[in-house]
């Protein structure tokens, strides 16, 4: 009895690890792909408009789930006059994060963005503690606050320094935190599911996305870009719009199965792939040595934290699962 009841545990805590560690896998490499094909789409390949790809991938992830649904791969809630009510204020920050992450991505360097990214792990970190009453040990802010330390020092000697690519990123790193934590109080109190949040979040945003690029000389831009027969980029757009659905689906799972600081640093610590790789895509980093030792203590922290939460993360369950294993053998022996 005792045997069966310990097997049992053992294997839903091998579940419970494998759904964590495959979601923050899935998300990290999403996260890594669309930066770096946004970027050529972008910069490399200077589509002039990062306002028409996100709308884009809204329209992708839209089709892809409402096919899904009718084909009963997936499952949501039929829209209604309370879907509206229910989901905000998610899709506001899901359309700065958005909008503000692919203006960003296309104002600075591929290893800036990287480190400047890094700060929304401290706004997060700020947010778990205050909103979801969540604290983290000394080490994690440790590891945290040298991330940040190193996209300071990185940023010191930017030598290709844009004041709306530093703008865009506050704003994209305080819209990812809000996203972050209202997503987790979503999926916590089971108003959604991960597919309904992303379909009726990109469905509720598509509208102001494209009033959005109406107002701007985007539409005329883009008719006149000549490089639509050029077949990396074909390949590169539709590759990013896909990209776009993936990234949105694997962040939701992956802060549904972990937390929103662990998405927020896995997508941080992808960039240590990104930041080296970008500094060769883009063709717009200038390196300088301050700024390169910079990326590198930043990218440091990354890694640093990223052992420290799955490690505490891990042991947290182990405790909790050996916990009541301890009190049944203290009460068979006083029996």
């Amino acid at each position: 009895m005792t045997g069966k009841t310990t097997s049992s545990s053992s294997h839903s805590q091998n579940i419970s690890f494998i759904q964590r560690f495959g979601s923050a896998l899935f998300y990290g490499i999403c996260s890594g792909l669309i930066t770096v094909v946004n970027k050529l789409v972008l910069t490399s390949y200077g589509f002039p408009s990062f306002q028409l790809l996100a709308i884009g991938q809204l329209i992708v992830s839209i089709i892809v789930l409402y096919v899904a649904r009718l084909l009963n791969i997936v499952h949501f809630p039929q829209f209604s006059r309370h879907i509206f009510l229910k989901i905000m204020p998610l899709p506001i920050f899901f359309f700065g994060n958005l909008l503000f992450g692919l203006g960003g991505t296309q104002a600075v360097s591929l290893p800036m963005f990287t480190a400047l990214r890094r700060f929304s792990i401290w706004t997060t970190m700020i947010g778990e503690q205050f909103i979801l009453r969540e604290k983290q040990s000394s080490t994690t802010r440790r590891s945290v606050y040298l991330m940040l330390i190193g996209a300071v020092i990185a940023s010191l000697d930017d030598l290709t320094f844009n004041w709306f690519g530093y703008i865009f990123l506050t704003i994209n790193n305080v819209c990812t935190t809000a996203q972050g934590v209202v997503m987790k109080q979503k999926l916590v109190n089971k108003d959604f599911n991960q597919n309904g949040l992303l379909f009726y979040n990109s469905c509720i945003i598509l509208g102001p996305t494209i009033l959005l690029a109406l107002c701007t000389e985007d539409l005329n831009k883009v008719w006149n870009y000549n490089r639509y027969c050029d077949i990396g980029f074909i390949f590169a757009f539709f590759f990013s719009l896909l990209m776009g659905f993936l990234l949105n689906y694997s962040t939701m799972l992956c802060t549904n199965y972990n937390s929103p600081l662990t998405t927020t640093v896995v997508g941080a610590c992808k960039n240590l792939f990104v930041t080296y790789l970008g500094m060769f895509i883009g063709g717009d980093y200038i390196f300088s040595f301050v700024n390169f030792i910079g990326l590198n203590i930043s990218a440091t922290g990354s890694i640093l934290y990223s052992w420290v939460t799955f490690t505490q993360k891990t042991s947290s369950k182990i405790t909790n699962i050996s916990e009541p294993s301890t009190v049944i053998s203290e009460k068979q022996k006083d029996e």
